[in-house]
């Protein structure tokens, strides 16, 4: 159900088809050894976010790890991103 809804996910900038977002927002790796930085760090242009082993867990449940470019994604790609959005929505003429 997990691995699902992650390879479901759209955000609106992808439904919208925006050209800095990423398809898919998610990518999910079944490899036992990822998400690696050096092999998964520039995924999507590095707005991806990479997914990886997923795993059941006694106290929280499930597990997974994360990894994703915290200078693209996170900072100057998400500035791009909503300013695409906010262009697309009709906030700037």
């Amino acid at each position: 159900e997990i691995l699902k809804v992650w390879a479901d996910f759209q955000g609106e900038p992808q439904k919208l088809g925006l050209p800095f977002a990423p398809n898919p927002a998610i990518l999910y790796r079944e490899e036992n050894d990822r998400p690696q930085p050096r092999l998964d760090l520039d995924t999507g242009k590095g707005m991806t976010t990479v997914v990886g082993r997923l795993r059941e867990d006694a106290i929280l449940d499930w597990k997974w790890v994360v990894l994703s470019h915290n200078t693209i994604r996170g900072a100057a790609g998400a500035a791009i991103l909503n300013a695409e959005l906010l262009y697309k929505k009709g906030y700037f003429k």
